[in-house]
């Protein structure tokens, strides 16, 4: 069981966490391009994926319970990694969707130039990835 755990913490961390990670950047290149409807979508699938990251968490929790080390939720590592992943997952859900919502709004309501969005959308997924990135590195360091 702790296998199938392991597997499916995994596998949620590559095919969740990462398109949490990379949509909002392709929702830039929509900003750049003026396709509103585009961003609106990206936005959406943003929040989706940024809810749907709580599932690694959970797996890594049974992980962790399974475990035949004695580590917790207060073992250094896992404790960073949570912070991290927590102050991510806020800065998507809290500044980057609803910076896309908003310049996906912008977009549609008419031919503007306004991409005064795009800067906050960029720092804010840019500072949630690296936090990411930083969850992936105190996974498989442990130190």
């Amino acid at each position: 069981m702790d296998t199938l755990f392991a597997v499916l913490h995994v596998v949620a961390a590559v095919f969740i966490v990462g398109p949490m990670a990379i949509i909002p950047m392709t929702a830039m290149r929509a900003v750049r391009a003026g396709n509103g409807s585009q961003v609106a979508v990206l936005a959406k699938s943003t929040m989706i994926f940024s809810w749907l990251s709580l599932l690694v968490v959970v797996f890594g929790f049974g992980v962790m319970g399974m475990s035949e080390y004695d580590i917790s939720m207060t073992t250094p590592w896992i404790l960073w990694s949570l912070i991290l992943w927590v102050v991510a997952t806020i800065i998507n859900l809290a500044l980057v969707v609803p910076t896309m919502n908003k310049a996906a709004k912008a977009l549609a309501d008419g031919p503007s130039d306004d991409r005064a969005s795009y800067p906050a959308i960029a720092a804010g997924s840019g500072l949630a990835t690296i936090m990411l990135i930083a969850v992936v590195v105190l996974m498989v360091w442990k130190p």
